[in-house]
C-alpha cells in the first residue's frame, strides 16, 4: 500500500490540471467581458423572465449605478443552471458545489495524504483510491462536456428573432414564454429587433476596434463608461480584445415596459462570434482561438418615447 502514496498526489494534481485547463480556455473577450453590468431602470435588480432562447435565471448585476431600492436585490442572490452564475467554480450552482466539495474535501485532501474522508476517518485501501479516482473523474467529464457545449459550432438554418410588428405589448414575441410588463407596455415589432440585431453586431465591432466615439452613439453612458474601464484594463495588461464574425442565431423578447418618458426591451440572444485576446506587441493570441464560438445573453435596450434605442445593460444568462 505505500506505492499507493506516491500514486495518489501525482494523479490529484494532474486532474485539478485538467479542470483549471478547461476553465482557462474559454475566453471573454466580446463586449462586457462575460459579465452583467448597467441598468434596467426599476428593474435592475429583478431577473428578467425567462425565453427559450435563455431559459435559466440571468445573472444579478455586477456593475451598476442604479442604487437597490426598498424592494430591489431580491434577484441578486439567485444563481441558475448547472453551474451557477459564476462559471465553473464560481457562485454556487449543481457543478460549482461538486466541484468545490469534491476538490476541497478530495484534491487537496489527497495532497496532505488524508485520503478524500480524511476528516472522517479516511480512507487508506485501495477501494478509497479507486473511489476518490471516480469521482475526480466525475467532475472531468461534467467539465468537459460544459467545455463542449460552449464552443459547439454554429449551425445552419438557425432562426433569428421572432416576432411581428403586431405583437402583443408587453408579452414576449418570441418562443420563450415571457411575463405581461408591470409597467405601461410598450409594443416591439419586427423593426426595433432589427435595430438590437444591428446593434449586437456594431455594439461588439465598436469595442473591438477600441472606438468609444461609436460605442457613445449607440449605448447609454453608463455603459460608455464600463467598457472605457475594461478597454483601459486591456491596455494596461499589453493586450486587444478581438470579437469577429458576430451572427445571431436566435433571440426573443423577454419583456418590455416604460417608466415616465423612457422605454425598455430586454431581449434574450443567442450569437456565435470569434472571440479573441490579442498580445499588443506580438500579435500572438493570448486566449480564444479562431474556432467560432457561441454565447447567450440578455441585453437591455432604452430610449425616449420616439427616439432611438441605446444598449443600457448586459446580462449572462
Amino acid at each position: 500500500m505505500t506505492r499507493f502514496r506516491y500514486i495518489r498526489p501525482v494523479l490529484a494534481l494532474l486532474a485539478l490540471a485538467s479542470v483549471l485547463t478547461f476553465m482557462s480556455v474559454d475566453a471573454d473577450a466580446r463586449v462586457g467581458a462575460g459579465s452583467s453590468s448597467g441598468s434596467r431602470g426599476s428593474r435592475t435588480f429583478s431577473a428578467p423572465p425567462s425565453t427559450s432562447t435563455a431559459p435559466s435565471t440571468a445573472q444579478p448585476m455586477q456593475r451598476s449605478m442604479t442604487q437597490p431600492g426598498q424592494s430591489g436585490g431580491a434577484m441578486a442572490g439567485q444563481q441558475g443552471g448547472l453551474f451557477g452564475g459564476g462559471g465553473l467554480l464560481g457562485r454556487p450552482g449543481l457543478l460549482g458545489g461538486l466541484a468545490a466539495g469534491f476538490l476541497g474535501a478530495g484534491l487537496f485532501g489527497m495532497l496532505f495524504g488524508h485520503g478524500l474522508f480524511g476528516g472522517l476517518g479516511g480512507f487508506s485501501s485501495l477501494f478509497g483510491l479507486l473511489l476518490q479516482l471516480a469521482l475526480v473523474a466525475f467532475v472531468a467529464r461534467l467539465a468537459w462536456s460544459w467545455f463542449q457545449r460552449r464552443n459547439a459550432p454554429a449551425f445552419a438554418g438557425a432562426t433569428m428573432f421572432r416576432g411581428a410588428p403586431n405583437d402583443v405589448p408587453g408579452m414576449s414575441s418570441g418562443l420563450g414564454g415571457g411575463g405581461m410588463a408591470s409597467g405601461a407596455p410598450v409594443a416591439v415589432g419586427q423593426a426595433d429587433f432589427d435595430v438590437f440585431e444591428q446593434h449586437l453586431r456594431e455594439i461588439q465591432a465598436a469595442y473591438s476596434a477600441e472606438d468609444l466615439n461609436a460605442l457613445r452613439q449607440r449605448v447609454t453612458p453608463e455603459m460608455v463608461s464600463y467598457f472605457a474601464q475594461d478597454l483601459a484594463a486591456n491596455s494596461s495588461r499589453g493586450v486587444v480584445n478581438r470579437v469577429s464574425e458576430v451572427k445571431l442565431l436566435q433571440g426573443d423578447l423577454a419583456e418590455s415596459w416604460s417608466e415616465g418618458d423612457m422605454e425598455y426591451a430586454t431581449v434574450a440572444m443567442r450569437f456565435a462570434l470569434v472571440d479573441q485576446t490579442i498580445d499588443r506587441a506580438t500579435g500572438q493570441v493570448v486566449e480564444g482561438s479562431a474556432t467560432p464560438t457561441e454565447a447567450t445573453e440578455l441585453w437591455t435596450f432604452t430610449r425616449t418615447r420616439g427616439g432611438h434605442w441605446l444598449l443600457s445593460a448586459i446580462q449572462q444568462a
